[in-house]
């Protein structure tokens, strides 16, 4: 009996053993409340997989992977900017996969080499939220477009993202050089600097100031300000007329990870229908089409004013442009928490 007993026991023991036997570091830049709900569905569907979740910034997490590029920490990175992965992509730092269910990606949510080196997740769009009430007791007008937020009336009010820590903050710069020409470009944001309040580290919290009231314009993304608006907040919800910048997240293995069979499970899970369901309740746009539900009061025709954005330009150009800007103007950046 007590052989017995002791069998069982060490089989029990082994099968839990077994459950927790591989562990993952997964890089992320994914919003912290959307990270828990997908954490949560993925670990329920492989609990034999311990995910050590790192989460930042977009730009602090692509800087730690760069740094790390020689003794890599992370075996896969998941939910980060497009232009990010393809940095890490030309440092050789990816190792390509074709994840289950590929074909069923819109062909722009993917690498495009065979196999390709990442696969999308969603994509953000940019925008502008104007607070109306605020406005009005400052007699100010919503903006129509980017040159408006250079106006002088508009000075002291207007909050973004900085690029350097938030994709949203380089999409919309890289986006402003495409738009503009890179002179022009430059001119633009200098124009805006003048009447930038902050630059923040987050890129949905300049829409979540401007629906609290605590600015009057907030350069995020469209989704932010959908959600805010449905919560009640008296914000109006811009498009600019030049047309507007958009970025995906995506998800990538690193090259050389020891625990590569459940890095591709992760990835696998990563762009079924399921977690895309998941996204769509973060993001009005996910990879697979016919899967986004309407987002209440997300603007209509706004994929019209996606620009063609050159995802290889920006990444290719990504330090050189980061480096400028802060030279220029990261004087009005919040100090980091």
């Amino acid at each position: 009996m007590n052989r017995l007993y002791l069998t069982a026991a060490i089989s029990a023991l082994c099968t839990t053993m077994a459950l927790a036997e591989t562990e993952l570091t997964v890089y992320t830049a994914v919003e912290a409340e959307d990270l828990a709900r997908y954490a949560e569905t993925f670990n329920q569907e492989h609990p034999d997989i311990k995910v050590n979740w790192v989460r930042d910034s977009t730009g602090v997490i692509t800087a730690k992977l760069l740094a790390e590029k020689n003794n890599p920490q992370a075996d896969m990175v998941w939910g980060l900017a497009a232009t990010s992965l393809l940095v890490l992509k030309t440092e050789g730092m990816l190792e390509p996969y074709a994840p289950a269910g590929l074909d069923k990606l819109d062909p722009k949510f993917r690498d495009g080499d065979n196999p390709p080196s990442w696969v999308g997740m969603d994509a953000w769009v940019a925008s502008v939220c104007f607070n109306t009430v605020e406005g009005d007791k400052l007699g100010l007008t919503a903006p129509t477009s980017w040159m408006d937020l250079t106006k002088p009336e508009y000075a002291g009010h207007v909050v973004m993202p900085n690029p350097a820590s938030s994709g949203t903050g380089f999409l919309d710069v890289s986006s402003w050089l495409q738009i503009f020409g890179e002179d022009e470009g430059w001119a633009f944001m200098d124009g805006l600097h003048n009447n930038i309040a902050a630059y923040t580290h987050s890129g949905s919290k300049p829409c979540k100031m401007a629906a609290s009231g605590e600015t009057v314009i907030g350069v995020s993304f469209a989704f932010r300000g959908a959600k805010s608006k449905a919560e009640g907040a008296p914000i109006e919800i811009i498009v600019p007329s030049e047309g507007i910048g958009w970025d995906m997240e995506a998800s990538a293995l690193i090259a050389g990870t020891a625990n590569e069979e459940a890095a591709k499970t992760l990835l696998d899970w990563s762009i079924t229908p399921k977690a895309m369901e998941m996204y769509n309740v973060g993001y009005a746009v996910v990879a697979i089409p016919g899967i986004a539900k309407p987002v209440e009061y997300f603007p209509e025709g706004i994929t019209d004013a996606m620009i063609d954005n050159d995802f290889e330009w920006a990444a290719n150009n990504r330090s050189a442009i980061l480096e400028e800007w802060t030279k220029r103007y990261d004087t009005k950046s919040e100090p980091k928490g």
